[in-house]
């Protein structure tokens, strides 16, 4: 008994240890200086190397980089963490679905343009910015290079990917001219109306007014021709349908939702072992059966498509493209009903 409550004490002793230590070098984040990190100077050479940046005016940049551990703390909490009953009512409001119409109405030549170039229905482009930022309104207020500093050198759960993003960011301020230091963009480092992350807008960006430049801050123009490139070369299947509502009646309905998001089985195959859509989906098409928890009672169940899945690949999670996808059936019946 003494042995285990010596061991328990001294195991409590190393863990508030390692609290305080950890607590003391989340407080200091604010005010470290990028550049006194190794690994930072490592990405610093790399970047020299490997695209040519010159070491010393990439060393003044990070010299005027500060790393926030507010950046840490709202990663942590994203809004697609909470229930499907708490995240919709976020998004599907009378208010950004009126707004909805508004930008719908104020943009109709662009937005008929873009379904004709890539096949993306108005309405989803039209969610998606809605979604993202109020119609361009609300584009972030981080300066990106803090933000992608923050979490590709204090974020070790995701460090390789932003640290990707991080040199995808300033490969694309160099392509356009632009200053890294003054763009501002979400605590994740997403950019423009509709928010893409930088190997996004240097992979899915386009020029759609023709000016010359692709401006995803200012024109919304370029904003909607580059949402509709984006689930364009994420295989959007114009004409087709998103997805249905579904009865189910399975024992096996445990085993069908761990098979994930990502459309596997024939509509008629989940029809044989008890999930029946609500409204007719092609037979053949390949579907996915996805949980929307609610309040109180059982979940709402759903067969999504290949649609559906197009629009998580804009943010991989099911509640997300769900809310565009409400958002935009709502906004198509205000607009034309």
């Amino acid at each position: 008994m003494l042995k285990r409550s010596l061991r328990a004490t001294l195991q409590s002793v190393t863990l508030a240890a390692g609290l305080f230590a950890n607590g003391a070098s989340l407080a200091a984040l604010d005010d470290e200086i990028p550049t006194q990190r190794p690994e930072v100077q490592a990405f610093i050479t790399e970047m020299a190397d490997k695209h040519g940046f010159d070491r010393d005016e990439l060393g003044a940049v990070f010299e005027q980089v500060r790393m926030k551990q507010k950046i840490i703390d709202a990663i942590t909490r994203p809004a697609e963490s909470k229930p499907w009953h708490q995240y919709r009512p976020i998004f599907v409001t009378k208010t950004r679905i009126s707004e909805g119409v508004d930008f719908w109405n104020a943009n109709e030549a662009d937005l008929r343009r873009a379904e004709e170039v890539y096949g993306v229905p108005a309405e989803i482009i039209v969610a998606i910015i809605g979604v993202e930022t109020r119609y361009g309104r609300h584009k972030g207020s981080w300066r990106v290079m803090d933000s992608l500093s923050t979490l590709a050198f204090a974020y070790p759960k995701r460090a390789k990917f932003f640290r990707s993003e991080l040199e995808q960011y300033l490969l694309l301020t160099r392509e356009e001219a632009l200053d890294p230091l003054t763009i501002k963009g979400s605590y994740a480092g997403a950019m423009g109306k509709p928010q893409f992350i930088s190997s996004s807008y240097r992979h899915y960006a386009v020029d759609f007014d023709g000016d010359g430049k692709r401006d995803l801050w200012n024109n919304t123009t370029d904003a909607i021709g580059s949402v509709a490139n984006y689930f364009k070369r994420h295989k959007w299947q114009p004409g087709e349908p998103v997805g249905s509502y579904a009865m189910v009646g399975s024992n096996r309905i445990s085993r069908l939702l761990k098979a994930g998001i990502k459309p596997h089985l024939p509509v008629q195959e989940f029809r044989k072992q008890g999930v029946t859509a609500l409204t007719p989906l092609p037979p053949e098409a390949l579907a996915a059966l996805i949980a929307f928890e609610q309040k109180v009672g059982r979940p709402d169940y759903w067969l999504g498509l290949n649609n559906f899945y197009t629009i998580t690949r804009y943010n991989h999670s099911p509640l997300y493209a769900m809310a565009v996808y409400q958002l935009s059936q709502a906004i198509s019946k205000q607009r034309n009903g």
